[in-house]
């Protein structure tokens, strides 16, 4: 794998490795995630992203979290993706339409330069369906769900938006022991397929802040998705409004859950840390 170019980029605080996998042949991207992830002997970040050619769209995403398993969908990753392929000169496009196993997501490139751009990405209709979460409840949707962890029930609220969440409404989270609890939310039986959980504190009808524990990536700065889904059971429970602000431990996010179509948006900095080539 020496000699391959990539970026690490960040969307308030989620930084992945990113790679022109249309001019470069990477192999085992699982193991290299692994590898490159690492903070300490590797490059640092959250995961690999390799951007790919498609048949149905301007691009495809691929990407792996630190673990190395392969994940759906990230709201953050796609917004980078936007900025990178611009940036390189793989596309002159500024709406550009990119292919993920969450479906076809399409990116607005807004005001920016080569270090930082704001870019939104539509990241279409949430998925309330608790067979499609997936989640095993027994009503729809799942609203502030009683599971138990450790003799302690957690109301959750459950979304996905091409991955799973359970959104848990509380206050003091900054106190929350996430190494700890987070594991135990993610790998609960009551998800087939594990699940991100996001915990969240709402400040007022179109402001909350937010710490997530993401599937196979533990807690992270920020996460995307995560901040959509919240969003989204904040409307469903009647805390929030459509517009809201999400504050993360690594920036802020701009989401809407619109009306006129069920679309949800989310805009943000995606920002080039440095460049590099493996050696």
């Amino acid at each position: 794998m020496e000699g391959l170019e990539f970026a690490k980029m960040q969307g308030a605080g989620n930084d992945y490795i990113y790679m022109n996998a249309i001019d470069q042949k990477i192999e085992n991207p699982s193991e290299l995630a692994i590898r490159l992830s690492n903070r300490h002997f590797g490059v640092g970040s959250d995961g690999l992203v390799l951007i790919l050619p498609s048949e149905t769209c301007d691009f495809r995403m691929q990407m792996f979290n630190s673990d190395g398993s392969e994940a759906e969908m990230c709201g953050n990753a796609s917004r980078c993706v936007g900025k990178f392929v611009y940036d390189n000169g793989l596309t002159t496009k500024k709406e550009i339409t990119l292919e993920t196993l969450a479906g076809i997501k399409y990116i607005s490139l807004l005001d920016g330069d080569a270090k930082a751009r704001k870019v939104a990405v539509d990241m279409g209709e949430p998925i309330l369906a608790p067979d499609l979460i997936p989640v095993k409840a027994d009503k729809a949707p799942v609203l502030n769900y009683p599971l138990e962890i450790d003799g302690k029930i957690w109301e959750i609220s459950c979304v996905s938006m091409g991955n799973p969440h359970a959104v848990v409404f509380m206050k003091g989270i900054k106190e929350l022991d996430l190494p700890v609890l987070g594991p135990k939310f993610e790998t609960n039986p009551i998800f087939p397929r594990k699940t991100n959980t996001e915990f969240i504190e709402v400040v007022d009808r179109s402001t909350m802040n937010m710490r997530v524990w993401e599937r196979g990536a533990g807690e992270t700065l920020a996460c995307g998705t995560g901040a959509c889904a919240a969003a989204v059971a904040a409307v469903l429970n009647g805390c929030c409004d459509r517009k809201i602000v999400v504050h993360l431990l690594g920036g802020d996010l701009e989401i809407e859950w619109r009306e006129e179509n069920n679309h949800v948006y989310m805009t943000g900095e995606a920002v080039t840390v440095f460049e590099g080539v493996l050696i």
